[in-house]
């Protein structure tokens, strides 16, 4: 599917975290697929310039700041303006915000690096998920992509936390698809492997073992994962529920 069809025309969608990295990738192809995209972040002028690189490729997009670690208010807060920034409803939702962790030895991590993680990565998901999934309940239609991680599939020393809350997300997602979809909402993730990002730089010497052994021998481009949760997000996966879509060069199959 082009990133230039128009599937997702008439809908809206909030991507949250999407002023930096793999949120962008999502942002800009949902955007190209004819979504009014709602891009969310800490940072006005990040927000700004993500929004006008959409908008210059003929799509359409608004900024809400958004600080997801900064607890339940905050996180209803978010789910309220993006709702009205988007005029009313929002049709998609793209949970993607996280917090990504050096590996360490569990017993060198401080409790407050415990409490952000969880904060951004489990609570704000949670949260947002019970602010906005009634309302699409209500009118019987929605979709909600969680990005996961092929790590909370599997085990790796020194990455006890994200890993961890990685697995939530994926068990999130098996039980909202459960709770919501027979009223309508579509409840999928998508779990991406190493992704080439400008932050994944930073991990370059523990994630080439893990290239070597691939059968793609390489990283995702965030434009790869952001078709995959185009995809999950339109009425091309209209019976999908529950999925945890792998976009990972063969890593959970090997």
């Amino acid at each position: 599917m082009s990133p230039n069809s128009t599937r997702l025309e008439g809908r809206t969608a909030l991507v949250t975290g999407s002023t930096g990295g793999l949120g962008i990738a999502i942002a800009k192809r949902l955007a190209a697929e004819g979504a009014v995209v709602v891009v969310s972040g800490r940072d006005d002028a990040r927000g700004a310039a993500v929004v006008a690189d959409i908008r210059a490729g003929g799509g359409d997009a608004v900024f809400v700041v958004a600080d997801l670690g900064a607890g339940q208010r905050e996180v209803h807060r978010v789910a309220r303006a993006a709702t009205d920034a988007a005029g009313g409803r929002l049709d998609i939702v793209v949970n993607n915000a996280a917090t990504l962790l050096m590996p360490t030895p569990t017993a060198d991590i401080p409790m407050q690096t415990l409490r952000d993680a969880f904060e951004v990565n489990v609570f704000a998901p949670f949260l947002l998920v019970g602010a906005i999934a009634p309302e699409m309940a209500e009118r019987g239609d929605g979709a909600i992509v969680n990005i996961g991680s092929i790590t909370g599939l599997r085990g790796a020393a020194g990455s006890a936390i994200y890993n961890g809350t990685k697995a939530v997300i994926h068990s999130f997602t098996k039980s909202w698809a459960d709770e919501f979809g027979p009223r309508g909402v579509r409840v999928n993730a998508v779990a991406p492997g190493p992704i080439a990002t400008d932050r994944q730089a930073e991990f370059a010497d523990h994630v080439q073992p893990v290239l070597d052994r691939l059968p793609s021998r390489r990283m995702s481009t965030p434009a790869e994962v952001a078709a995959a949760v185009a995809f999950l997000a339109s009425d091309d996966a209209a019976n999908i529920h529950g999925a945890v879509l792998s976009v990972d060069g063969g890593w959970s199959a090997v």
